[in-house]
């Protein structure tokens, strides 16, 4: 017999009964019946019963045992009677009764508990992360995790792509993001930088040659932490391909994510067509480029039925060019409760208020609208609010005022809270979409300064000629994201090879060709020698398997994660270098002032 096992804890059933086996494995649980000492014993795969009774040469042994003690157990496998079989777990009808046993570990007391799945403090649970990862959700969500990345292997492999592997030490370039620097022994002074993204490798895989590669790409940014992102480094379903629009991108990605989702997602629906969304028309009607489409409601702007109105504070943002008004449905909202839940939430997220308008049953049958800005603008005004959102007796509409970009964000926020809040969000599917059409630049609103709204690398709808005869504002790119219930997974674009267009695209917002070469001369001097037209896009792995999970936070998915501080609590990094590694590196430490 194997020195170890015979069999895993979750591999015996009603056919081995009678035989002798040997299990290895954690205690889960110990119950004392009364001189009847059971054990559930659990290793990777799953969890037997064992049981020593007081006439067991073992019993003295397995009274001693305490929770997460490793063991070895010899043993004879016996038939469940069937009141007290457990059809929760493969090994249920079955019990192994205890003829010998062997401690292979001893635990100390626990600083958490396994058993169960008792809410615990993230730093506790994160330093003693070996123990976290034993517990049966965590466990099960990085089993999901690994499934997942080979299923996204299995299916980009079968539409051929290659997988390819890039560097991990690299150059500094600006993405976006802070760059993780390593400093170079052998070039004292200089430094390397972890990659944002291999997005200038993959093109100049392209270039190249490679028609169709892949990666599950580990990056590297020096960003502060969120529910949705990790600090630190993150992973991605990185691709490339050559000769390739953008809809040939979609054709790609989207066989793979509803594949991945309806193969992992429980039996959850998923959108069977993934609609085209223009990045201009998800602000207006959500607030947001990310949008959760399993909530109906879309926003309207209203501004002609607030211009002139008794309602001076609309009436009066509606004199200055570029303000408007907007609508946000509510369906069921028709309470004065319920409208100023609603006021309080924009409160709490810094605006002064939310205006409303709700549409009850008047004393004299008919329905009328109610609420401040009713009586302010009068009944021709507020029926005519409602016929064009097309509500009805019994509900209600918001409205937020101002420069869009003041009050979309929360905007945005309010229509998920009423979708949640009156059952319009139907919380068991996935939905996804792509947002298209990204504006190639936007302005800083502070500065007024020009600046890149996406990737710099993509090219621009119309080329060279839209960048010479267009206002920068008004040109858009070959850019796009994919969304699913409200969470970005990833962004992509056609990209931009040829010279003369890059160096035009960065001129626009200030850089001249020396800095242009200077950051980007590798890819550029590739573009010179043939380049393909080529685009991509590059899925979150942790954000793919996030969802699928049902987890609230990203650190649920992810086997060794940082706190919110991007410190490792179990291996205690960052750490302080020693003088020796500082004085190889030519390096010292100056402190902060």
């Amino acid at each position: 017999m194997h020195a170890y096992r015979s069999h895993t804890c979750a591999g015996l059933t009603r056919a081995d009964v009678g035989s002798t086996v040997r299990l290895s494995g954690w205690v889960h649980r110990k119950r004392d019946h009364g001189g009847v000492l059971f054990i559930d014993l659990r290793d990777h795969y799953g969890i037997t019963q064992v049981l020593a009774d007081s006439d067991s040469p073992a019993f003295a042994e397995v009274d001693k045992l305490r929770a997460e003690w490793v063991v070895r157990i010899d043993g004879l496998v016996k038939g469940r009677a069937p009141e007290l079989v457990n059809p929760k777990i493969p090994t249920g009808e079955i019990e192994v009764f205890i003829q010998a046993i062997e401690v292979l570990g001893a635990a100390e007391e626990l600083p958490l508990p396994v058993f169960g799945e008792v809410d615990y403090p993230e730093e506790t649970r994160l330093k003693y992360r070996f123990l976290d990862l034993r517990r049966e959700g965590l466990h099960a969500n990085i089993m999901l995790r690994s499934k997942v990345i080979r299923s996204l292997r299995n299916r980009m492999e079968a539409q051929g792509f290659t997988e390819f592997q890039t560097p991990i030490l690299t150059a500094s370039s600006p993405e976006g993001a802070r760059d993780f620097l390593v400093p170079s022994r052998l070039h004292p002074g200089k430094v390397y930088a972890l990659p944002q993204a291999p997005q200038q490798f993959k093109q100049l895989i392209m270039v190249a040659g490679f028609d169709r590669y892949f990666q599950i790409a580990p990056c590297f940014r020096d960003e502060d932490p969120r529910a949705d992102r990790s600090p630190g480094e993150f992973y991605q379903l990185d691709m490339e391909m050559s000769f390739a629009t953008q809809e040939d991108v979609f054709g790609v990605i989207e066989p793979v994510m509803r594949g991945i989702f309806e193969e992992f997602g429980g039996g959850r629906p998923v959108t069977a067509e993934f609609p085209r969304i223009a990045y201009r028309d998800a602000m207006l009607k959500y607030g947001t480029d990310k949008p959760d489409l399993r909530n109906p409601i879309e926003m309207q702007v209203v501004s002609r039925h607030f211009a002139g109105s008794g309602f001076k504070i609309f009436a009066n943002l509606l004199e200055q060019d570029g303000n408007e008004i907007r609508a946000i449905p509510a369906p069921g909202g028709g309470s004065r409760k319920f409208c100023d839940r609603m006021n309080a939430f924009a409160q709490g997220e810094g605006l002064p208020g939310m205006g409303y308008i709700f549409w009850r049953k008047g004393d004299d049958g008919t329905m009328e609208a109610a609420g401040p800005l009713a009586k302010n603008i009068g009944p021709e005004r507020t029926e005519a609010i409602r016929l064009q959102l097309g509500l009805g007796e019994g509900d209600a509409a918001f409205f937020l005022g101002g420069a869009p970009s003041d009050f979309e964000a929360v905007a945005a926020k309010a229509r998920n809270v009423i979708g949640r809040e009156l059952g319009l969000t139907v919380e068991e599917r996935f939905d996804f979409a792509w947002i298209v059409d990204f504006p190639m630049y936007e302005r800083d609103p502070e500065t007024g300064r020009l600046d890149f709204s996406h990737n710099p690398f993509s090219m621009p709808q119309g080329g060279l000629e839209a960048l010479g005869a267009q206002d920068p504002l008004d040109v858009l790119g070959y850019q796009y994201d994919i969304v699913c219930n409200g969470v970005e997974l990833s962004s992509g674009a056609v990209r931009n090879h040829r010279p003369e267009i890059m160096y035009e695209a960065f001129r626009i917002v200030g850089y001249d060709r020396h800095y242009v070469d200077a950051h980007f001369g590798g890819m550029l001097s590739a573009f010179r020698y043939g380049a393909p037209p080529h685009a991509g896009i590059a899925p979150g792995v942790d954000r793919i398997v996030m969802l699928l999970a049902g987890a609230e936070n990203i650190r649920e998915v992810i086997m060794f994660p940082m706190n919110q501080r991007a410190e490792d609590l179990m291996m205690g990094a960052p750490s302080e270098p020693t003088n020796e590694q500082l004085r190889e590196l030519g390096l010292r430490v100056v402190a902060k002032t």
